[in-house]
Formats: structure tokens, C-alpha cells, sequence
């Protein structure tokens, strides 16, 4: 996040004043809460039409998952195994600045992705001084209420380890079935999340020489990158992300393109025009639908099927 707001020079000390402040903001409070989330008739059959599957060995991998334990995800959540009763994958939601978990929860079970169980997560931080339901992965304005040119989400990224952690030793998801999906503040913390954990499993194979396990796909919508990745090895876990052109008020520069280029050698970029927020229609969720249809695992009776795109990345 970037921007910067003009104070009179009074001390924000009052919940209105706070308020006003965020929405003078370059980003204001990214809430979702009044977009439209019916997308059940963009995941159409043509979508699937490029698509070829390819079975694998048979998989000891129990067909549904254990939820997540509240002791150890440690911030509110709504978690809902698929539809269709095959727990193959796992998207994880992350909400955006001044949100809560509650529209994603939603979100994830209109996709009705295949074989997708959904986990939203709400931030743990609160707004300061806007006592209401609104979230931040990060701290994002100093007390003057300036916003951060250089944010730290060092915090969110160890928190959410641990929960991809728990989620791998104890409810039996593998790394590669693991699949992250975040709106602006939140799409810069998955991002960010998906370099922490390529790293980390970097570290693990120097120590124990172990196979490094990439995360499975990851999408973010408006949120750059908050840190330049200088990998020794770039993250292989496939990325899409979606942003505005400008001249939206959060559309990317080259310098969050070439981030983004930089730390992920398996990398999409969608550019749309319009307001900023979340996709709104057909034409916007579609590229989305295809990244996921090219990237989620199906199980069947005889044994796991991948699946493999017809194109390349």
C-alpha cells in the first residue's frame, strides 16, 4: 500500500475523524461487502474444453479433510469442505484492508470450484480507532495516520505459516493442493506468503536434504508486492495477477510488474479496465476460472487424477 493523507495537524483522537481520514486515502478501506459475488454460472463447461487429465498413482490421502483446529489458526475463520464431497483442494481467502472474512466466506462457496473445500481467514490486526468490523494483515498508518510507505508484514506471513503448517501435518493437505486467493491488502500477503514459503523450503532441503513442496497456485487481485524478491531460485508455484489500468486508483506501475516477474517464474498478468475492486463480471472472473481449471487436482474412484494444462504458463 502507498498513498499519503493531508491532516490539519490535529491529533486523530475520535472514530469519525479516523474514519474520514481512510477514505481520503489512496486506498480506502478495501471492503467487499457490496460486490456482487454471484460468479455460480462462470465456471461454464468451456472453460474445462483444453483441459486433459492424467491419472497418477493411487493416493493414501484420505478423500475428506479434518477441518482446521481454532488453537492453532489463532484468528477467526469460516471453513467449508466442497460440495461435492472430495476435499482435493484447498482455497484459502484473504480479505482486504477494513474487511473481515465474512464476504469471502461467501465468495468461496458461490465458485463451487470442483473438489475445493474453502478456508476464509480474517485479519488479525483491528483498524485503530474505527470500531467496527474492519481488519488489516499489517499495521498500515502511523499514529498521525500517514500510511506506511514501507508496511511489514513480517507478522501475517508468520501467522499464516503456521497455519499452512497446520494444515499440512494435521488435516493431511499436501503443499501442491494448496491454492491462495487474496484482494488487495490481502493479495499482497498472499504473494508475499508464496515467497516466504518456497524459501522456507528451500532452507529445509539444505538441512535435512528434503524435496522442496511449492504451494499449488496463487491469485492476487490489486495487491502488489511489498518487498523487491532477489530469489537464488525463483518460486514455481504458478501466480495470477489481476489488476486495473489506469487510471484506478490501486492500477500497478512497471516497477510491481517486474517484482512480481522477479520473484515467480510461473507468472500471469491480467489487466482490465474500470473502477477499482474485485471482478465484477463474466469477462473479469473468466481468466481467473481458466487459472484455477488449469491447476486444481481431481480425484476419482480409481485413483488421483491431475490436472494438466494444454497451454503453457
Amino acid at each position: 500500500m502507498s498513498g499519503r493523507c493531508l491532516l490539519s495537524g490535529e491529533v486523530l483522537n475520535t472514530r469519525a475523524l479516523w474514519k474520514n481520514l481512510l477514505l481520503e486515502c489512496r486506498h480506502p478501506l478495501e471492503r467487499c461487502s457490496d460486490i456482487d459475488y454471484s460468479v455460480k454460472h462462470i465456471f461454464a463447461p468451456h472453460l474445462m474444453a483444453d483441459i486433459h487429465i492424467r491419472e497418477s498413482a493411487t493416493t493414501s490421502r484420505p478423500r475428506t479433510k479434518p477441518p482446521p483446529k481454532a488453537h492453532h489458526v489463532h484468528v477467526p475463520y469460516a471453513y467449508n469442505p466442497s460440495d461435492d464431497g472430495t476435499d482435493e483442494n484447498l482455497l484459502i481467502l484473504l480479505h482486504g484492508l477494513g474487511d473481515t472474512e465474512v464476504p469471502f466466506t461467501r465468495l468461496g462457496r458461490q465458485l463451487k470450484l470442483p473438489q475445493t473445500a474453502t478456508l476464509a481467514l480474517r485479519a488479525p490486526e483491528q483498524v485503530p480507532f474505527l470500531y467496527e468490523q474492519a481488519y488489516q494483515w499489517y499495521p498500515s498508518f502511523d499514529p498521525l495516520g500517514e500510511v506506511l510507505a514501507s508496511p511489514n508484514p513480517t507478522p501475517a506471513l508468520e501467522l499464516l505459516g503456521k497455519v499452512l503448517e497446520h494444515l499440512v501435518h494435521d488435516s493431511a493437505w499436501p503443499p501442491h493442493r494448496i491454492h491462495l486467493f487474496g484482494f488487495a491488502q490481502g493479495g499482497s500477503v498472499v504473494a508475499e506468503l508464496g515467497l516466504k514459503w518456497w524459501k522456507d523450503e528451500l532452507q529445509k532441503q539444505k538441512e535435512s536434504s528434503s524435496e522442496p513442496r511449492p504451494l499449488g497456485s496463487i491469485v492476487s487481485v490489486s495487491g502488489p508486492l511489498l518487498s523487491y524478491p532477489t530469489p537464488s531460485t525463483v518460486c514455481p508455484t504458478p501466480l495470477l495477477v489481476f489488476h486495473r489500468l489506469p487510471p484506478a486508483e490501486m492500477a500497478f506501475s512497471t516497477g510491481d510488474i517486474a517484482a512480481f516477474s522477479k520473484g515467480y517464474g510461473k507468472f500471469v498478468e491480467v489487466k482490465m479496465r474500470g473502477a477499482d475492486g474485485m471482478p465484477r463480471s463474466r469477462e473479469e472472473w473468466e481468466p481467473i476460472m481458466r487459472f484455477w481449471s488449469e491447476r486444481l487436482g481431481k480425484r476419482q474412484t480409481d485413483g488421483l487424477y491431475e490436472v494438466m494444462s494444454g497451454s503453457t504458463v
